[in-house]
């Protein structure tokens, strides 16, 4: 297949591009480079253009005979979208309606779209499945809930063929050598600790230590980036055969709290780290975790590196030699 990956030159859009050309697609990617990196793009073409300069996504999807977009070029710090809700709605509802639109006008029928738990808000159990009430509590999840929302009438009107995946905290490296996470600001816990492990003057500390869990700090799911580019390359083949919109949460099956992933990080670097206790941030839930069992039976996704260690070595992997 011809795939359009749009935010391919980002950390997870970028391991996708590489999971689809190891797996025999052709992948053009198109990424505006505001948060991306043009060294990332090491498996296909790069198209230099927003989702909103139309014209271009249009050409592109005609002229490189598109079969499948895969969406991964979104706004996503929830701090930011509380400041400039505008800019989120501008950039993850309107430039995607957009994309949504030239699709149809060419005749692609095929999406993937990179989703966020954040669509669920407080969560109401241990486990979030995709039956959990969706209420988000910041413009970044609603931003995400109101795409998912048009997927869903899409392919009631137009017949498109789309899937959302819900996850929340991807982490990790496929290739420590080429393509890794690098974001300006990092607002995520362990690349955070792995910056502050290599050297860098990161301001992190753990906030709260008074939670109902086994040792007193937030619950959170973390996910190796290489599983979800294998659940999304799973999903593009499940739409193929599967008419209509489907949702799936992703999870890694056991959630680690904030004192487990700091401990892992020391484990993996040989040393521990100061990193300072705090009071609780307002909004942060004990635990946040995804079931995935509808993603195991119907995807036969199953993350095959789940162990926290594991995903805390490959990343640092990466944070040793960052090759951008």
């Amino acid at each position: 297949m011809n795939v359009l990956v749009a935010g391919g030159a980002g950390y997870i859009g970028s391991h996708m591009c590489k999971r689809l050309a190891d797996a025999g697609h052709t992948v053009v990617v198109l990424d505006d480079l505001s948060t991306g990196h043009r060294e990332a793009v090491q498996w296909g073409e790069l198209i230099e253009a927003s989702l909103g300069d139309t014209a271009v996504v249009t050409e592109t999807l005609r002229s490189r005979r598109i079969d499948a977009v895969m969406h991964f070029a979104a706004s996503s710090l929830v701090g930011e979208s509380v400041s400039d809700p505008y800019r989120y709605y501008a950039n993850n509802v309107c430039a995607t309606l957009q994309l949504l639109q030239a699709m149809k006008d060419v005749g692609v029928s095929q999406f993937v779209f990179s989703s966020t738990a954040a669509v669920f808000g407080e969560p109401a159990g241990e486990r979030i499945d995709e039956d959990h009430a969706r209420r988000p509590i910041n413009p970044y999840g609603n931003s995400k809930l109101a795409v998912e929302m048009m997927l869903d009438d899409a392919a009631r009107a137009y017949g498109l063929r789309a899937t959302a995946l819900r996850y929340f905290n991807a982490a990790g490296a496929c290739d420590s050598r080429r393509i890794g996470e690098a974001h300006e600001p990092e607002t995520h816990l362990i690349p955070k600790l792995l910056r502050r492990a290599a050297g860098e003057a990161i301001d992190v500390q753990v906030f709260g230590t008074d939670y109902a869990t086994r040792d007193g700090t937030c619950v959170r799911d973390y996910v190796h980036v290489c599983d979800l580019a294998d659940a999304h390359l799973l999903a593009l083949d499940h739409g193929r055969a599967q008419p209509g919109f489907h949702t799936f949460n992703l999870g890694n099956g056991a959630g680690y709290t904030v004192l487990e992933v700091l401990g892992a990080v020391e484990s993996v670097v040989g040393r521990a780290l100061d990193v300072p206790r705090g009071p609780r941030r307002a909004g942060d839930p004990a635990t946040l975790v995804a079931s995935s069992r509808k993603a195991r039976e119907q995807l036969g996704w199953q993350p095959r590196r789940a162990d926290i260690r594991q995903i805390v070595a490959d990343a640092w992997a990466w944070h040793r030699q960052p090759a951008y």
